[in-house]
């Protein structure tokens, strides 16, 4: 039977929330699709979007995090995972293992991806440089 008690049904419309600033990187938007609420901050998912072009990027960084995957639905975001730099693309999953080192450093002007991250108050840790990170691509 499911537990009905833990978590509640919910059903965000795109008209029901709005991009906002504020939220980890000045550089983003941020979208609330209401599941930490109804996960009671188990889980966080938000659409996240650029709003200014790259300039130093994320910087290096590690997540407390139990589980995140970021899902690419428009553009493109180029990322270091340890050292390895990723293209990820519209359609792409990447599914960050817990305390990956990673930095976003370079994305598209029309770049947007859905993040669900458990939980949902999760920390973002900076760290030590892990390698060189190429410079961003410049938007015209």
């Amino acid at each position: 039977m499911l537990d009905r008690t833990t978590t509640q049904f919910s059903h965000v419309k795109p008209g029901d929330t709005a991009y906002v600033a504020g939220g980890l990187r000045d550089f983003f938007l941020y979208r609330d699709l209401g599941v930490a609420e109804a996960t009671h901050g188990k889980v966080i998912a938000h659409l996240v979007k650029a709003n200014m072009a790259p300039e130093q990027g994320t910087g290096w960084h590690r997540h407390e995090a139990d589980f995140q995957i970021v899902i690419m639905l428009k553009g493109w975001a180029r990322f270091m995972y340890e050292d390895r730099e990723t293209r990820v693309e519209a359609g792409d999953c990447v599914h960050q293992r817990p305390g990956i080192r990673h930095y976003l450093f370079d994305y598209s002007p029309d770049m947007e991806y859905l993040e669900i991250v458990s939980p949902a108050d999760f920390k973002s840790i900076d760290v030590d440089p892990v390698c060189e990170i190429p410079p961003p691509t410049p938007w015209k």
